[in-house]
């Protein structure tokens, strides 16, 4: 991967993040999950990368590998020209400023025991970003505005608001602190369809007001598509292809990417009639114990025997387009 460049606010090096499992005082060996195991992209100033994936391939890891939430277990993470993999908690501080996540379950997310307005102001005076509280309660219900809320919501407690009015919420929480990389972490996954919708359009206003810069993570394919400059697809700990929204969508590559994309429902009942769909055969494989070689070829419709032993590179078949596959 090329040297960082002002461009880039973000370069992932390599990610590895295992959890050791088992062993102890009378189990046996400990075991060792792989839940990223060699993650490389980065993300351009002011672009959405969607990272996608079905649930357990490591997409949510990795963004909190990225916020420090978890320590990597090998790697390099740079972020705004700095390699922040090894900083300790007092110089990550100032870091954390520039990096906000918004999580997934927008109830669980937000002390229930504070008012919105209180949820809001405490990034606010941790990190001293407005000195009294007067001033505040003044940013407050500024940002409550910019997230679509009215001033007056400041007064409530989590549990009397809708769960889009808490995901805005956690959106306001998100925009105090002025950051500049926000990781979305399956933030409409728990939302109705209709209020999906209306936070992705929240998103979008937000990145073009603020010049932000988003990681979407999720497992939605048709919300990726509408939010993503570029995305990336996981399949058990690894990025398998990585692209522009429309190549990946109009010419996917990587065998599991038209898995994925072919059971993406069309709304037109003729056209999702006559298209082909793949289904793929057995179960994803144990983050425990995954295949050797390529991690996909016991489910791959085109495997051969060199994808049992040969780990494929992720590479450029075309400029900006990146699979990792021996077939393609």
């Amino acid at each position: 991967m090329t040297m960082s460049t002002p461009e880039h606010i973000l370069e992932v090096r390599d990610l590895v993040k295992h959890f050791p499992v088992g062993g102890g005082l009378f189990g046996g060996a400990p075991s060792v999950v792989k839940a990223v195991d060699g993650v490389s992209f980065s993300i351009r100033r002011g672009e959405t990368l969607g990272l996608v994936g079905e649930s357990g391939c490591g997409k949510t890891t990795t963004g909190r590998c990225i916020l420090h939430l978890e320590a990597p277990t090998s790697g390099r993470i740079i972020f705004e020209g700095r390699d922040i993999t090894a900083l300790s908690e007092a110089l990550l501080r100032p870091v954390r400023r520039r990096m906000q996540v918004i999580f997934q379950d927008p109830y669980s997310s937000l002390n229930p025991r504070m008012t919105v307005g209180q949820i809001i102001a405490e990034p606010l005076a941790v990190h001293d970003i407005v000195a009294t509280r007067r001033a505040r309660d003044a940013r407050v219900k500024e940002l409550l505005e910019h997230a679509g809320l009215l001033p007056k919501m400041a007064a409530r407690y989590p549990h009397e608001l809708s769960g889009g009015q808490r995901q805005r919420v956690g959106v306001a929480r998100a925009l105090a602190m002025e950051p500049s990389l926000i990781i979305c972490d399956e933030p409409v996954s728990a939302l109705d369809v209709s209020i999906q919708a209306q936070i992705i359009n929240l998103l979008e206003e937000l990145q073009a007001e603020f010049g932000l810069t988003y990681l979407f993570v999720a497992h939605d394919l048709s919300v990726v598509r509408h939010i993503s400059d570029r995305v990336a697809v996981m399949y058990l700990g690894k990025i398998v292809e990585i692209t522009d929204r429309k190549s990946l969508y109009e010419d996917p590559q990587h065998p599991y990417t038209k898995a994925l994309l072919s059971a993406v429902p069309i709304p037109d009942p003729e056209v999702e009639a006559r298209r082909a769909h793949i289904v793929l055969g057995g179960e994803v494989p144990s983050p425990l114990n995954p295949p050797s070689g390529c991690v996909f070829h016991p489910r791959c419709p085109i495997a051969i025997d060199d994808c049992r032993r040969v780990v494929p590179e992720l590479r450029e078949l075309r400029p900006g387009h990146r699979v990792a596959c021996i077939r393609v």
